[in-house]
């Protein structure tokens, strides 16, 4: 492990917040008017999750920051032109096309895993590639099925093979096309320049370090490892040589690496108040969630109902720099239903109705019910606040 020079820079917990804010596009960042490319760019890595309440996580993300987009807008913003493919980063990732070098690494290590849950049969690698030369982009369904049984684990042997040629990258998946990937040659959907990129491992893990640091503003070891799912050792590598540089932190009790350029300015400006996806990247790591804005959140849509204490799709709400609440969503014809509500005292209540009530007109709800509310005596605050932003 290459030894660090001492911290320079001392933050205080405030700084590093907004540091983390703006960073992650909410306070004056630069590619804000670029849309939803812009916000892709500025993350670096946008997750898709199967779940969709109010819409899909990935739709969500974007909504955050720029508010009301059209799905279509969306969607076409991030598989249009080539300008994203999806690979394994935090998880599965739609990830900027010219991020594809940086994961060769995984790629190769992919290539010589000696272990693998389902086993290839065989021939299937070769008539998977030969199917989508002369007649891709396809999904699995296209390409035979993806399934052998109705059993979501019991892939098809062409299932089996063109998700092994994804994560060899000898096929790529440009687009979701109801949920089911579309798979393409690589070759064919990679620009040339990226495709032959070839970077050696420690390049890669150093360019993605150093893409984390700044995606991140702020972070410790642990915070930048998570971000594109790198080990800890291989973050100890690169680090010295990724342009980050080594700050302490009020409160933490880690040390902690930051984007000089993020250093060089104070984060100024306000952000928009809204409902967070459980896997916004803001909060997908429930550490460091609770270190910068000491709020506890966890994803429960795999927790047993009984065992819930915020429900099924609990999404945290960011106002003032701050998370304020949080609120499990449903749908019901044209009402937005606010299953459960969790308010941070009552002067939370405002910003918590305008962000349901946004979010109720994004997805073409036309009023808003809430069910419960877990502190009875701020129930009235808030439906009056709603009550008034309905009218």
């Amino acid at each position: 492990m290459t030894t660090l020079p001492p911290p320079a820079t001392e933050l205080s917990a405030q700084e590093a917040r907004r540091l983390a804010l703006r960073a992650q596009g909410f306070l004056g960042a630069p590619d804000r008017r670029a849309g939803v490319r812009g916000v892709l760019r500025h993350l670096g890595a946008v997750q898709l999750d199967t779940i969709s309440v109010l819409a899909r996580s990935h739709e969500l993300i974007p909504y955050a920051r720029l508010g009301a987009l059209g799905r279509k807008v969306v969607e076409d913003a991030y598989w249009q032109d080539t300008h994203a493919f999806e690979y394994w980063s935090h998880a599965a990732c739609i990830l900027p096309i010219e991020e594809w070098p940086h994961f060769a690494f995984r790629r190769r290590a992919y290539q010589n895993r000696p272990h693998w849950n389902h086993s290839l049969p065989d021939g299937a690698y070769d008539q998977v590639v030969k199917q989508l030369r002369t007649e891709g982009p396809l999904t699995a369904t296209d390409l035979g099925g993806a399934k052998r049984t109705s059993e979501w684990w019991d892939w098809s042997g062409t299932k089996v093979a063109v998700e092994r040629a994804l994560m060899y990258g000898e096929v790529v998946c440009v687009e979701r096309r109801g949920w089911k990937r579309v798979y393409d040659l690589a070759e064919r959907a990679v620009p040339a320049a990226l495709l032959h990129d070839e970077l050696a491992d420690a390049e890669c893990l150093r360019r993605l370090v150093r893409l984390a640091g700044q995606s991140l503003g702020v972070g410790t070891r642990a915070d930048i490892a998570d971000y594109h799912r790198l080990k800890g050792e291989q973050v100890d590598a690169v680090i010295a040589d990724s342009g980050l540089v080594p700050v302490t932190v009020e409160g933490w009790s880690k040390p902690a690496w930051a984007d000089p350029a993020a250093l060089e300015t104070p984060p100024r400006g306000r952000h928009r108040t809204t409902l967070l996806s459980p896997f916004d990247s803001l909060i997908w790591d429930r550490a460091r969630t609770e270190r910068i804005f000491g709020f506890t959140h966890r994803l429960e849509a795999y927790v047993p109902k009984q065992k819930r204490v915020h429900g099924y799709f609990a999404m945290p709400v960011l106002a003032g720099g701050r998370l304020v609440g949080r609120v499990d969503p449903a749908r019901e014809g044209r009402t937005l239903v606010a299953k459960q509500v969790t308010l941070d005292g009552p002067k939370a209540a405002p910003a918590v109705a305008q962000a349901l009530v946004e979010a109720a007109g994004w997805v073409d709800c036309t009023d808003v019910r809430v069910e419960r509310v877990d502190a009875r005596d701020l129930r009235e605050p808030l439906t009056r606040e709603l009550t008034r932003l309905l009218a």
